[in-house]
């Protein structure tokens, strides 16, 4: 018995996505900039996809009828880019709306460097 002809309409369908999106459409291929700084885009990636059919009645015993259909949908939004400079990592927004936390996260390199330099100051002094 051969298989189904709905299987094969996903098949080719999911088939088809996959050739569409790869890991490069989330984590983008890296540009060096003249400054030697590597800038990595980011994007989020969002997939749908539907597929049915039905076996229609037939008054040939042997007529094999199926009428049967699939979509698919990709969204792709850009979220940021990743900025690799020396030592320093930054991610810079596509959004101009940073949060609370998106704030926190961008500030804690830069606490970091601060109670270090305090901490080496009163090492120093004593």
């Amino acid at each position: 018995m051969s298989e189904h002809p709905l299987n094969d309409l996903i098949s080719t369908a999911l088939t088809n996505i996959k050739s569409m999106v790869d890991v490069n459409t989330v984590i983008g291929n890296p540009v060096e900039t003249a400054n030697g700084a590597v800038i990595i885009p980011i994007s989020r990636v969002g997939f749908g996809f539907a597929a049915g059919g039905s076996d229609i009645p037939s008054k040939e015993p042997t007529a094999n009828n199926f009428g049967g259909g699939s979509g698919a949908g990709v969204s792709i939004s850009p979220i940021g880019f990743l900025v690799v400079n020396g030592d320093t990592v930054k991610l810079l927004p596509v959004n101009s709306a940073n949060t609370t936390v998106d704030k926190l996260i961008d500030s804690v390199p830069e606490m970091f460097d601060k109670v270090s330099g305090f901490v080496k100051n009163r090492k120093s002094e004593n």
